[in-house]
């Protein structure tokens, strides 16, 4: 580890994000400035209506734009790069490759140049060089270029992030809540184990890496304290949702057909989110179908005892924010 200057300014990637905007509060109460880079100042603004203005220096800017991402990255002293997908959308340009390998390649590259040592980088539970689909796949390739970055490089790895304003929760509610679908569809036999962790535990570990050396050079999986099977997944949400339609039936979708569905209505449905923009939280593709077979869980208490905190469960923060989500 290199000797590193006292981090005050830190760039963040994706701050008006679901995970972003919980590290930027995160930042803001730990005494950080962050430098936001972002497409819709407006959006940070409504994020954080408290706080004063100057506390958060936006920066407009995307993955791809190296100007503005160095002019950034020449602000600060350390990196929080969060930004990633988990479906793409060719016909805005949002593909894994140009995202997740490409965008974390043009951001430690403005790293390097800027002088920066500190890089802290979002990764995925599953990511792996034999990984079976796009999406591990290329986070796997953006996690290499940070590793041989240089930098003094931390690598977390959660499993299904949940939060008021995640896009996920949003899709829960909405099959658990509203009498369309009539169904609660699921892919497969619903045996797989997810482990869901809340989205202030993701925040509190990345900025509480900033300032722990112990945490240079190693990765980190992130998990809640209770492992679920998708089936158990789903009759929890039932239970803790307060206005859940407990008449609904929750269905297995055959992993074929799912598959088969997913590659039938991709592009019309591509086309009609651009339209409908609240129509994307139905989409899903066969990379998605194939990942929710796949166990997606690790030891949570390695988090808990490097960064000096206890993960929360599912249920308990799902009671608290069930009535947050829109």
């Amino acid at each position: 580890m290199s000797e590193t200057l006292p981090i005050n300014n830190v760039l963040v990637t994706g701050a008006t994000g679901f995970v972003g905007r919980s590290i930027v509060r995160e930042l803001l109460m730990r005494g950080y400035k962050p430098i936001c880079v972002v497409r819709d100042v407006a959006k940070l603004r409504r994020q954080h209506p408290r706080v004063d203005p100057d506390r958060i220096t936006p920066i407009i800017a995307s993955l791809s734009d190296r100007r503005a991402l160095q002019h950034a990255a020449d602000l600060c002293q350390a990196v929080i790069h969060l930004v990633g997908i988990i479906l793409e959308r060719r016909l805005r340009r949002k593909t894994f490759e140009r995202i997740h390998v490409r965008g974390t390649m043009n951001v430690v590259d403005a790293a390097r140049r800027a002088g920066i040592r500190r890089f802290v980088h979002m990764s995925a539970l599953g990511t792996d060089p034999g990984a079976a689909t796009p999406y591990h796949q290329t986070k796997w390739k953006g996690e290499q270029y940070v590793r041989d970055s240089g930098l003094d490089w931390t690598i977390f790895r959660p499993s299904l992030i949940h939060g008021p304003d995640g896009e996920f929760m949003r899709l829960m509610k909405r099959f658990h809540c509203k009498v369309f679908p009539p169904v609660i569809p699921y892919f497969g036999p619903g045996v797989a184990k997810v482990q869901p962790v809340y989205v202030k535990d993701v925040a509190r570990c990345f900025v509480a890496a900033l300032g722990n050396a112990d945490a240079i050079g190693q990765v980190f999986p992130l998990g809640g304290p209770r492992v679920y099977s998708w089936k158990e997944f789903y009759n929890a949400c039932r239970t803790v949702f307060p206005r859940a339609k407990r008449w609904k039936p929750i269905v297995s979708q055959p992993v074929g057909f799912a598959k088969f569905l997913a590659a039938v209505t991709g592009p019309p449905m591509a086309l009609a989110e651009l339209v409908v923009k609240p129509l994307g939280i139905l989409r899903f593709d066969r990379g998605q179908v194939q990942m929710s077979q796949e166990d997606s869980v690790c030891d949570h208490t390695i988090a808990e005892k490097a960064f000096g905190l206890t993960m929360h469960g599912f249920e308990e923060e799902l009671s608290i924010y069930a009535d947050l989500i829109h």
